[in-house]
């Protein structure tokens, strides 16, 4: 065994020790569509005086914290993103509107002078006073007396603190003490004590506090407190026939009622916990199943070596794991998915450098084993590190241009790549390495796998099919299906999903089944007419709205319980219409910047030729996946948006792994036909293409049988995407590149040093060189 090859394994040793390490005592972050719970965000906007901005908002941020710690809810979550929008995450609230109702007291805290009061049922004489812009108020008390108020004297930022205590002693029951900030004290004391002049029992007496243009309270003050004497700020108590809840949701809005700016809740996403453990045992079971379904297909097609990589592949989901735990990172549904996915796309590097290391075999049939290997490993990481790359740039704009659990899956898909690199050429390296260099291995060439040509080899050699004599007519069948796709995003239409549309999508469950017809019916009935009504998955009624509180949601639930019984909520989706158009807009930015970027890169790494070639063929994939959705009728949200990058990165990863064998069979060969020489490097790296994919492919179809109407759509564009990628990379790449290169006068390619080194390379050191 080689220093190196020692090296390589007791690195890997390090990192897997670690791993498990990691894996065995801490436990992963999951996002709330996993664990179940409630996540709004919000947008601060401007008031008539303030701004918002970073400043405010952080401020605005840690009054809602003191608000939703007073609701009880365990470990809450606020986080500020961008300049003004606050994250609120709420594990385990299945109910948001209480929540909602805290957070969505918006206006500023204010307390006022009772100047009159019109007694209920009696009209006032005038119109509110606000409208004459004099800052006079007539607002409804709490028992309806319309209650004629002063200007403001003093706002809820002078407010120090307001607590509910019970005052068992004086038999006042429970009550709330005020606390004020000095220069507010005394305007405190000063408002109490103009109020104080006043006869008991007068409306005059009385102290307005008033948040949200809504009369919160309007107590008397006390009888015993003396004309302009007023009450100081430690020492006041509103009391009355509070109960406990009342008594401490007055104190919360006293106390945190003074927001710096205003707040809308523009997004909000609620997920039952059913939903998340369920989503969490099906991605196990798609992970297990994919997984042993790709180990066995890849040992059967490599024998030892394919086992080796099985192992490796092994490592790379606990170090993956480890990963995505160690660093802290939340786990959503799509991240959860992500990592699924990654685990049968962990393989494309193996796969690589064991048809590389066949070739070389099959080159040099009296090369040793272990000198075919090095060479495949040597060859092969220029086509790895290129495909790996693009799926970096597809993982970076998913976390840098998507939303929400989408960003999950960007770095998850991040973590894959990361993480399947070092499964494959460390830990799968120093394997094979050591297997190759086992006598009895080398020695029984149909035991290691890679001393012998595959089956799909063979037949294309035998076969030699003229692949490329008429590239154009390729191009005219490509173009036909995407006309298909097309026709059927002009007739059909993209159904986009409420997060791009913005509306309301909730998920029930009932206990009694309820077909469509009757939940549509009902809901009419109970005001709900334009509510879209569908299934969802096993039985679950799926209801789609525009604009609806969490009020009216409240009523939609009760009206469908009358039909199914005891209705329970799985999963709720509210977006907002400013939402839904940045939403969408984004998501049109984000295939807009993934083509520059890959065409950027492309260019930079290839002859341009080249590069136009491969975007026009990740676009083409990218029509047909959104017109087999629109034929389909499947929505398109975020989480499809997910899918579609990661196909831009998938159909790019292939295009590379053809031009880069053609730029080196073309620098190698120059006076040969660029169309021959294509049709070789096709021939070549099928192989690669074919068992790569099928190790995705199994993954895919877990997910899709397993996953749920949550993964469903998701796999389901991946499928359709990789089959797409997979004709495109050679029948539309391809094809377009050679139709390109008619156009230009470059002359091909000149080896460079990795070619050189390619077609020498290091001799390995156990091998003397000698032969007979």
């Amino acid at each position: 065994m080689t220093r190196a090859t020692t090296v390589r394994a007791v690195l890997a040793a390090a990192v897997l020790l670690v791993s498990v390490f990691i894996t065995l005592t801490m436990s992963p972050r999951l996002g709330l569509d996993l664990q179940g719970g409630t996540r709004m965000v919000l947008q601060a906007e401007d008031s008539a005086t303030v701004e918002a901005n970073r400043e405010t908002t952080d401020r605005t941020l840690e009054v809602l914290r003191q608000r939703i710690d007073s609701l009880g809810v365990a470990e809450p979550v606020l986080t500020r993103s961008g300049e003004d929008r606050i994250i609120v995450e709420l594990p385990d609230v299945q109910d948001p509107r209480q929540a909602a109702a805290v957070i969505g007291r918006t206006a500023q805290l204010s307390f006022h002078a009772v100047q009159g009061a019109t007694p209920p049922g009696t009209e006032p004489e005038s119109k509110p006073e606000s409208e004459t812009g004099s800052g006079r108020l007539t607002l409804p008390d709490e028992q309806g007396t319309q209650l004629d108020l002063g200007p403001a004297r003093l706002s809820g930022a002078g407010v120090k603190d307001a607590t509910a205590s019970f005052e068992a002693q004086q038999a006042a029951g429970w009550t709330v003490k005020l606390d004020f900030h000095k220069d507010a004290g005394k305007d405190w004391t000063r408002l109490t004590g103009e109020a104080a002049c006043h006869p008991a029992g007068d409306e005059r007496r009385r102290v307005a506090i008033v948040l949200d243009e809504k009369v919160i309270s309007s107590p008397q003050v006390d009888p015993s407190v003396g004309c302009q004497a007023g009450l100081p700020s430690g020492g006041t108590q509103i009391t009355g026939s509070f109960s406990a809840k009342e008594a401490r949701d007055l104190a919360l809005l006293i106390k945190g009622g003074a927001l710096p700016v205003p707040v809308e809740i523009v997004e909000q996403r609620t997920v039952g916990p059913t939903l998340g453990a369920a989503a969490i045992d099906a991605s196990a079971q798609a992970a297990l199943i994919g997984a042993a379904a790709t180990a066995l297909f890849i040992t059967f097609v490599y024998r030892l070596f394919g086992a080796l990589a099985a192992v490796a592949l092994a490592a790379y989901g606990v170090i993956s794991y480890a990963a995505l735990v160690g660093l802290g990172v939340t786990l959503t549904l799509p991240g959860l998915a992500g990592f699924v996915l990654a685990i049968g796309m962990a393989v494309d590097a193996n796969v690589l450098v064991f048809e590389r290391a066949r070739e070389e075999c099959q080159d040099r049939p009296t090369r040793s084993l272990r000198s075919a290997l090095t060479t495949g490993f040597q060859k092969a990481f220029s086509a790895v590190a290129d495909s790996n790359i693009t799926t970096l740039l597809a993982a970076g704009l998913l976390f840098f241009l998507g939303s929400g659990p989408v960003k999950g899956f960007g770095v998850t898909l991040a973590i894959g790549v990361v993480a399947s690199m070092f499964s494959a050429l460390v830990i799968a390296r120093a394997l094979t390495e050591i297997a190759a260099g086992s006598r009895f291995v080398s020695d029984y060439r149909g035991v290691n796998g890679i001393a012998r040509p595959g089956s799909v080899r063979t037949w294309l050699t035998r076969k030699d099919p003229q692949l490329f004599r008429k590239p154009v007519r390729w191009l005219i069948v490509s173009t036909a299906l995407v006309a298909v796709a097309v026709a059927g995003i002009v007739v059909r239409g993209i159904d986009l999903g409420v997060e791009f549309t913005g509306g309301r999508l909730v998920e029930y469950s009932t206990s009694r089944p309820v077909d469509v017809e009757t939940a549509r019916s009902t809901l009419a009935d109970a005001g709900f007419g334009d509510a879209e009504v569908t299934t969802a998955g096993d039985g679950d009624i799926s209801v789609r709205t525009g604009k609806l509180d969490n009020d009216g949601e409240h009523a939609l639930r009760e009206a469908l319980a009358t039909e199914g019984g005891e209705t329970t909520k799985v999963r709720d989706e509210l977006i907002g219409p400013s939402l839904g158009d940045e939403l969408r807009r984004n998501a049109l930015i984000a295939l807009g910047v993934a083509v520059f970027v890959q065409l950027a890169y492309l260019a930079m790494r290839f002859r341009w030729t080249f590069a136009v070639a491969s975007v026009v063929g990740m676009v083409h994939d990218v029509v047909i996946v959104v017109g087999a959705f629109a034929w389909l009728g499947r929505p398109v949200d975020g989480i499809f948006l997910a899918a579609l990058l990661t196909v831009i990165g998938y159909s790019v990863n292939d295009s590379v792994v053809v031009f880069d064998r053609v730029r080196e069979l073309w620098a190698g060969n120059r006076k040969t036909p660029l169309a021959t020489i294509a049709r070789r490097a096709v021939l070549q790296t099928v192989p690669r293409t074919v068992n790569t994919g099928m190790g995705a492919l199994f993954i895919l179809v877990a997910l899709a049988v397993l996953g749920g109407d949550s993964l469903a759509d998701f796999a389901l564009a991946l499928l359709i995407g990789i089959v797409v990628g997979t004709w495109s990379s050679v029948f539309t790449a391809v094809p377009g590149a050679l139709v390109l290169e008619r156009t230009t006068g470059a002359p091909p390619p000149v080896p460079g040093k990795a070619s050189r080194r390619a077609r020498a390379p290091r001799r390995d050191p156990l091998d003397n060189g000698a032969r007979v």
